[in-house]
């Protein structure tokens, strides 16, 4: 529609874009907009120029916002990409949240001409409105509109997602595809990324297969050669602050940027990162991103290990390895490392080392004032703002980013966000691609890295021996008794060692999903630190006891935060929590939504089955809430969960057996 408006300069003051409403069909749901735009008129003859005028146009923008997956799919090759230009890569990066590439596939492609298989599972037909449901083949489909968006669906997803495709040993979806355009598009840009990246997959695998033989070979002539074996057992013996603290900080960031770069970027999903757990299938989809939480984990443990690994040191030498590691940290801050800056600063702030009070005491001024400094990179205050900020600069290198702000971004997201019955919420997925989009950006800046791998050191850090929690914990009391230990340690913010970040939850309602406004960060002094309570204290160390990454309610699997607000913040009737179990398997936390009708057996019945520990009885646990200063809430057994818990605190959970911890036998070392 068109119509005219006052001379130049003298246009009313209008909003361009004015939201309409909404727009439902069938399995579809639209957001509407309407888009005001200026377009001027050539004068008509024998008008003076003084004569023109302005025309405003108003267009009508649909953007789908949910949608049954035929729908979906059906707006891949029949959209108006001029009106939703990110429909197709929102679509591309999350499909993997709500199917497969191959139910993609079975919907994309005209299932009469190529079949995924000889007998492919059932698949509801495409509707009769569908463009590709019409009798026509693919060659003749080629040269329409709905070929030509299905040939550019195709090439953005083999360039852009190509991991998709990945399916060994015969990888059946990328050979449908490539049969498909041999067809639709022969010799085309499309058909020659398909083939590449077919023969670059098949080639990759016969690569490692040969790498994994050669590796086997290995270990048999080591095992057959004893004076090999004690040359390997010399090697591991190495410890890292043997090496310059410099050269420390550059590995850990080669290993780091390897890893990150590698980081498939649908992994971080919170719909496949909640499920890493259930089952092998949960493994295999997050392998990409277990990878980086067991780097930060070995980082964690490393710093731990190194500190208190020999109970028999001075104070004042214990002290010196506390000083390096914090050199150690600041030197991976200058090299824009914050994923082993976080796992240092997180094992120097674990219990079992920060406790130390006479080790503490003898670190200079100089190292305790950097370690506040870089402390305060990850403070919680205004939704970890200030390590966001620092991900925003483009300053070279890097940087190589702490994953977990990411992942608790997309747990909130997927937690806060439900899919709206058996249509796909598309707005949840916007906003999940624009985290995903981050990390690509961050992966592509990256490659800004040009470090050289220093054996020795690589060797060292990989044989490096871990301690459990409980082991750290015996040998911090071995070291400096209970008796002993006073809250003088230096006073840095121990939330990084408390949970991996100050979650935040988007509200509940789809009609606010804006931000709020952020304040300045708030100067606050720290609460001081007191010991947990303990096994008993003639509990001795010895190699029996388990050695997995350990965390003292710190960061051993990374999770971020999100954007809007902090969990445990309220909606009238409802917030979203996060529970740990107290145990030694690190420190998971697992999103639940609370509300007012929620008592305590049934939020820990759910907190159990989050983490699958489908046995248990909930009678056998009890509730606590983290506040801060290092202090807990006791939800009693029969509350009301959500008028019980601490409204002004983070909501963050722990479950703990009711039972007294069982005696363990003593230990040798």
């Amino acid at each position: 529609m068109e119509r005219p408006e006052r001379p130049p300069g003298k246009e009313l003051a209008m909003t361009p874009l004015q939201d309409w409403g909404e727009e439902t069909e069938d399995g579809a749901v639209y957001g509407v907009t309407l888009r005001r735009e200026r377009s001027r008129r050539t004068p008509s003859p024998g008008l003076t120029p003084t004569g023109a005028f302005v025309l405003y146009r108003t267009c009508k923008v649909r953007t789908l916002k949910a949608g049954r997956l035929d729908r979906l799919v059906e707006e891949l090759v029949s959209g108006d990409q001029a009106q939703d230009p990110t429909f197709v890569p929102v679509f591309l990066a999350t499909h993997r949240a709500f199917t497969s590439t191959s139910g993609v596939l079975e919907l994309l492609l005209p299932l009469t001409s190529f079949p995924l298989a000889p007998n492919p599972p059932a698949s509801p037909p495409p509707p009769p409105s569908h463009p590709l449901s019409q009798p026509h083949g693919p060659q003749i489909l080629g040269g329409s509109r709905a070929g030509r968006a299905l040939l550019a669906t195709l090439g953005s997803w083999l360039r852009d997602q190509p991991e998709d495709f990945r399916e060994p040993p015969t990888h059946p979806a990328l050979h449908r595809v490539c049969t498909f355009l041999s067809c639709l598009a022969p010799g085309g840009p499309e058909e020659r990324e398909a083939k590449q990246l077919l023969s670059r997959f098949l080639a990759e695998e016969v690569l490692q297969e040969g790498t994994e033989e050669e590796e086997a070979k290995e270990e048999e002539e080591e095992e057959l050669d004893p004076e090999q074996e004690g040359a390997g057992s010399l090697e591991k013996g190495l410890d890292l602050l043997d090496f310059s603290t410099d050269k420390v900080a550059e590995q850990l960031t080669l290993m780091d940027v390897e890893l990150f770069r590698r980081v498939r970027p649908s992994d971080c999903l919170g719909c496949i990162w909640s499920q890493r757990d259930r089952g092998p299938s949960g493994g295999r989809a997050t392998s990409s991103v277990r990878a980086t939480v067991a780097q930060f984990n070995a980082v964690t443990g490393c710093v731990i290990t190194s500190v208190l690994g020999d109970p028999t040191l001075r104070p004042a030498l214990r002290a010196l390895r506390l000083d390096k590691w914090i050199r150690v940290a600041q030197h991976c801050r200058e090299l824009r490392n914050f994923s082993s800056l976080r796992a240092i600063l997180s094992a120097l702030q674990s219990n079992p080392v920060y406790r130390l009070k006479r080790s503490w005491a003898a670190v200079s001024r100089e190292p305790l004032s950097v370690f506040r400094k870089l402390s305060q990179i990850f403070s919680d205050e205004n939704n970890h703002l200030s390590s966001r900020e620092i991900l925003t600069q483009e300053l070279p290198p890097g940087p190589v980013p702490y994953l977990g702000t990411f992942l608790t971004d997309l747990i909130m997201l997927d937690t806060a966000l439900p899919d709206l019955g058996e249509l796909i919420n598309f707005e949840k997925r916007r906003k999940e691609w624009d985290i995903l989009s981050r990390i690509q950006q961050l992966q592509r800046r990256c490659l800004r890295y040009s470090l050289t791998p220093c054996p020795p050191i690589l060797a060292a850090f990989r044989g490096h021996r871990q301690l459990s929690e409980e082991q750290s914990y015996r040998i911090s009391r071995i070291i400096e008794p209970p008796a002993s230990s006073c809250p003088n340690s230096p006073k840095v913010r121990r939330s990084l060692t408390k949970r991996l970040s100050a979650l935040c939850l988007f509200p509940l309602s789809s009609e606010n999903t804006g931000s709020p406004p952020l304040s300045s960060p708030r100067e606050r002094e720290p609460p001081t630190l007191s010991p947990p309570a303990s096994p008993k204290e003639e509990l001795t160390l010895g190699p029996d006891a388990p050695t997995t990454a350990l965390s003292s309610r710190g960061p051993t699997s990374p999770v971020g935060s999100a954007r809007p607000g902090p969990p445990g913040q309220h909606s009238p009737d409802a917030c979203i929590i996060r529970v740990s179990m107290d145990n030694d398997h690190g420190n998971l936390y697992r999103s639940i939504l609370l509300t007012s009708q929620d008592k305590t057996p049934g939020v820990v019945l759910r907190a159990l089955q989050k983490h699958n520990l489908d046995g248990p009885q909930p009678q056998g646990y009890q509730l606590f809430q983290v506040l801060p200063g290092n202090k807990e809430l006791f939800i009693p057994d029969n509350a009301n969960v959500f008028y019980a818990m601490s409204p002004a605190a983070p909501g963050d959970f722990v479950l703990r057996r009711k039972e007294a911890p069982c005696s363990l036998s003593p230990l040798h070392s």
